[in-house]
């Protein structure tokens, strides 16, 4: 061995790998911290005592909503890591017990097919419930109990990557909030000019789809021929959790410019057939992935249908959010360079035929987990519509260009089709109009 060799061999037994973090378990049992951890093992302890007193099944709903209470003050003035330890004993310390669990499995297996198998379901589930859902219904409890939750989730959200333990809580997180936020429970409202304006202010903040540009932007949102709608929360009364704005028009919308069009003026409501639903914002990150249910749009349908008996046709103008990222990992590099000047692409160039037939397939064909691979595309989808057509440079922004190269999409809301468009979904058939299966394959 010469020398290089035998200092490159001491240098590496001097390199310590990287330390990898400690469970909460293995914090609980120690004397001292490590490295970045927040709180020290007896401070965890404490915590951890404080959680468990949450769910005591010897206090009351009342009692135990006040000790999450107390909690959540404490959250209030915590430093972000010493929040960040408290979520971790949450998602890692409240499991269910796998010793009950396993016993109520086998019971439930040697009931099968016997009268005894309905109860020894029944009680299988209840095996496999965490007392972390326990947990997170007292916090519920507390009169601020759900937004301290919906807030604590936004902002794990951005750590869910980086940390995987932390994944238990946010998903227990997400099944609660989809009962708790059903869109049954939700109210309606119509926002309008005369609104309050911290309402409207928070229209301007949470718009996701087209961003509010002034003023006179919000006006010609909010203007006669216009409808917006807030969904909200009795627990969370002046904060909307969605934002739905609608134009009402004659034909179905083949581009937004018109109706962002400031200077143009109202529709005539006389002669409104259309109502073109253009972006629909959920302004809470930490309702992120929660299904607000299939009738969302249905009650928005409903309230314009009861104002003007006149509308006939209910479609969206939406963007196509995936759709370049997934035409960049799949499409061919010569069609991308093409695309890149797509809006001066004339109608009949075999380009721009190629890009509404890959964003037809995008749309029509692929799918993960049984549902539509876009995210836009899988709400709509999912709540009874069809893919109508498919409209070039629709969206001239620059996000519309990063995102679809201008391409938008027109879902169509066939009242009396919505049950069947949802059961075609569900055996991964997704609902198109022929101007979309002509642009197929």
């Amino acid at each position: 061995m010469n020398t290089r060799e035998w200092l490159t061999e001491r240098v590496s037994r001097l390199r310590k790998p990287a330390p990898t973090a400690r469970s909460t378990q293995d914090r609980l049992r120690a004397r001292l911290r490590q490295g970045e951890e927040a709180m020290s093992p007896s401070a965890l302890r404490h915590k951890l005592g404080e959680l468990k007193a949450i769910v005591d099944p010897l206090v009351s709903e009342v009692e135990g909503g006040r000790r999450a209470g107390a909690l959540m003050d404490w959250c209030a003035s915590a430093p972000p890591a010493h929040r960040r330890d408290l979520w971790l004993l949450m998602s890692e310390r409240f499991v269910a017990d796998p010793a009950q669990v396993k016993a109520a499995q086998l019971k439930y297996a040697a009931a099968v097919g016997t009268p005894d198998e309905a109860a020894a379901e029944v009680l299988y589930r209840r095996a496999t419930v965490s007392p972390r859902r326990r947990l997170l219904q007292r916090f519920s409890a507390h009169p601020d109990g759900i937004p301290f939750l919906v807030n604590l989730r936004a902002e794990m959200q951005p750590q869910l990557k980086a940390d995987k333990r932390l994944l238990a809580l946010d998903v227990e997180m997400e099944y609660m909030f989809s009962t708790w936020f059903d869109v049954g429970f939700l109210e309606l409202r119509r926002i309008s000019w005369d609104s309050p304006a911290s309402l409207v202010e928070k229209l301007i903040k949470y718009e996701a789809v087209h961003d509010i540009r002034s003023w006179d932007d919000v006006k010609n949102r909010l203007d006669s021929d216009r409808r917006c709608y807030g969904f909200f929360h009795p627990r969370l009364p002046g904060e909307p959790l969605i934002f739905v704005e609608v134009a009402l028009i004659n034909e179905i919308a083949a581009s937004i410019t018109p109706l962002l069009d400031e200077s143009a003026a109202p529709a005539d409501l006389g002669r409104a057939t259309t109502a073109i639903f253009y972006s629909i914002s959920n302004t809470q990150a930490g309702l992120r992935g929660v299904s607000f249910g299939d009738s969302l749009i249905k009650r928005v349908v409903e309230s314009l249908h009861e104002e003007f008996p006149r509308l006939k046709t209910f479609a969206t103008l939406s963007p196509i959010p995936g759709l370049r990222g997934w035409l960049t990992k799949n499409a061919p590099a010569e069609l991308l360079q093409a695309w890149e000047a797509a809006p001066e692409l004339v109608e009949k160039s075999p380009p721009r035929v190629a890009l509404k037939q890959w964003a037809a397939r995008y749309l029509a064909q692929e799918l993960k987990e049984g549902k539509p691979l876009d995210a836009v595309a899988r709400f709509h989808l999912g709540n009874g519509a069809r893919v109508e057509r498919l409209n070039w440079a629709a969206d001239p922004s620059v996000k519309g260009f990063k995102q679809s190269y201008g391409l938008m999409v027109n879902y169509l809301y066939d009242l009396k089709k919505l049950d069947k468009n949802r059961a075609a979904l569900a055996l991964g058939k997704v609902p198109v109009a022929s101007s979309i299966k002509d642009l197929l394959p």
